[in-house]
């Protein structure tokens, strides 16, 4: 009961990130609704991925840098964490 309680909590936390990767494709003007959600969103996400990201920097392509920490921590939420927990 416990374990799927938490197991919910990693879904919600992951779909919490996808938010974030969506919502980094536009941009957020300071003082706008949008920004709030963005400010809210990197408050509650950025604790996790900036371990990852010392470990995983960005991957340069082009000109520009992709960061994979996002899809490295939902990866591993989906395919180690959610399992062990459903149990």
């Amino acid at each position: 009961m416990v374990f799927n309680l938490i197991a919910y909590l990693v879904e919600a936390y992951v779909f919490v990130l996808i938010v974030r990767a969506l919502l980094s494709w536009f941009p957020a003007r300071p003082g706008t609704a949008l920004a709030s959600v963005v400010r809210v969103l990197d408050t509650v996400t950025e604790p996790v991925l900036r371990p990852v990201r010392r470990v995983l920097p960005p991957v340069r392509a082009g000109g520009m840098g992709i960061d994979l920490s996002i899809m490295v921590v939902i990866l591993v939420a989906q395919i180690v964490v959610v399992p062990l927990l459903r149990r």
